[in-house]
């Protein structure tokens, strides 16, 4: 990628809890050739604020994230949440504001944002990207990634490539594991009603691994399976597709 500015926005949760996450993003793209850089000035993606119905507060995160992020040919992310967030709300909320230059400036910056398995199989056109994992893993598509970025079979034809993985199908799939950020603070009962249909039908998969692109609906879900002892492993995604052999996968 000769010549390509690509930046990693690394998110909120993975810059406070998950940073093996981001590693493993810089990791597995300069392998595949491509000379990511980070942006110190990021910060939030300002989706708590926009989804809790903050609009007018998140006008200068907004403007804090194209100012970071501007320049870049691609701006990457181990999160669908986060670049669902970029790609969709960023605009609602400009607008929103009255200032044509942030318009402007989200309107030039947002196409750019790229979920991490859209960026590898859209922009670079790989989906083996030279991965060893031996492990049985099931993958759980999140909502944002799924239904508001349309990454459709991306993530799986990247995890069937991957030498040593064994893909095991999980039912019902496409439902909610009930995490949706502030939505397990304000119905916590339904969040972890929600949360615990999406464990069982992880722990009938007979996986060693729940695999995902995002690491709050893995936080939830593995809190779930942690406390019901299910021997399961959330893992996000980034993290199988760096490992290689030898690498301690």
């Amino acid at each position: 990628m000769s010549g390509m500015r690509v930046a990693l926005m690394v998110t909120c949760i993975n810059d406070a809890l998950y940073p093996r996450t981001g590693q493993a993003v810089v990791t597995l793209l300069r392998r595949l050739g491509v000379d990511v850089e980070f942006p110190e000035a990021q910060t939030c993606c300002a989706q708590p604020m926009v989804n809790t119905g903050y609009l007018d507060e998140a006008v200068p995160v907004v403007r804090t994230f194209v100012d970071a992020f501007e320049g870049y040919d691609a701006v990457v992310t181990p999160s669908g949440s986060c670049a669902g967030s970029a790609r969709h709300q960023h605009s609602i909320v400009a607008r929103r504001s009255g200032d044509a230059g942030l318009e402007r400036a989200v309107a030039s910056v947002s196409p750019k944002v790229y979920e991490l398995s859209e960026f590898l199989v859209d922009v670079l056109g790989v989906t083996d990207v030279g991965a060893y994992y031996p492990h049985t893993v099931t993958y759980h598509p999140t909502c944002h990634s799924l239904r508001m970025l349309g990454v459709g079979d991306r993530p799986r034809r990247l995890l069937e490539n991957v030498r040593g993985l064994t893909l095991l199908d999980l039912p019902e799939a496409d439902q909610c594991c009930g995490f949706g950020g502030t939505f397990a603070v304000k119905n916590a009962d339904t969040s972890v009603a929600m949360g615990t249909d999406k464990v069982r039908h992880v722990c009938a998969t007979g996986a060693e691994v729940l695999v995902a692109g995002d690491n709050s609906c893995l936080t939830h879900i593995g809190g779930l399976m942690t406390r019901q002892r299910a021997g399961v492993r959330t893992v996000h995604l980034a993290e199988i597709l760096a490992s290689t052999e030898g690498s301690g996968a």
